[in-house]
């Protein structure tokens, strides 16, 4: 209770502070806008002409779509904001209060602020849902079976994103790297059949992209094995516990700002 107490004064002055400039919402929902205009155009140009991903239809790549357009929306509303200033923190030194705090040093870094300027992109990504679902005649069993597939693939992203800040500590600047994870999480707007097989088992095994988008449209649409949804949740479980112990390491390194 005390941790949920401390979640809700972060979010609520940090959207208190984000609605001082209530423009950005419409500049933001516009610029969604349009990313979701180009990233439909790109698929329209595969499927204009009778082509089609092996064993999936037009519709059924709409929902992969709309899953990675959710997927981007909640990064920039809930991981970009507060995971990207752990290199800020520890290039100012302003680390150091953060873990003087009688409080998880991971949970601050990770749920100190929110934008809701990410919010357009949950909305796009929603609609495209839905109404890939409708086109399909999806029941709403089968959205409640791809919470979880989803569920785990946003915990995957997450400790992958807070590990590759956390090496701020000896390596100051690497704003570079994470842009680098965000590039190659843009592989996820298509199904992982998509790529040659060579990039399908990267995307697989070794930067698990298929467990952010392909895997939950599979459970959507009632097509993937109980072992994936397994393979999915012991990978978030795993790579949550590796995040938390690897902060911890990482902190041993931390000479501070005034050391």
């Amino acid at each position: 209770m005390r941790y949920w107490r401390v979640l809700q004064l972060f979010w609520g002055t940090a959207i208190a502070a984000e609605l001082e400039y209530r423009l950005n919402f419409a500049i933001a929902a516009l610029s969604s806008a349009g990313s979701l205009a180009g990233s439909l155009f790109s698929l329209f140009l595969f499927y204009r002409t009778g082509y089609t991903f092996e064993g999936w239809s037009w519709a059924e790549a709409l929902l992969v779509l709309g899953l990675f357009t959710l997927l981007q929306g909640f990064s920039s509303t809930f991981l970009a904001p507060n995971l990207n200033q752990i290199v800020k923190q520890v290039q100012d030194g302003t680390l150091d209060f953060v873990l003087l705090k009688p409080i998880s040093s991971q949970f601050w870094l990770s749920t100190r602020t929110v934008s809701p300027w990410g919010l357009p992109d949950v909305f796009f990504g929603l609609i495209i849902i839905f109404y890939a679902g409708t086109q399909l005649q999806l029941a709403p069993v089968n959205y409640l079976l791809a919470i979880a597939p989803l569920t785990f693939g946003l915990l995957s992203l997450y400790s992958l994103w807070f590990m590759l800040g956390a090496l701020s500590i000896w390596f100051v600047k690497i704003y570079n790297v994470t842009e680098v994870l965000r590039g190659l999480l843009e592989a996820g707007r298509f199904p992982m059949v998509a790529y040659p097989a060579a990039y399908r088992f990267f995307f697989t095994f070794i930067i698990p992209v298929a467990f952010l988008t392909t895997i939950p449209a599979e459970a959507l649409l009632r097509e993937t094995e109980i072992g994936w949804i397994a393979g999915a949740a012991g990978l978030a479980i795993a790579l949550l516990l590796v995040s938390r112990s690897f902060w911890k390491f990482a902190q041993r390194f931390y000479t501070s700002a005034s050391s």
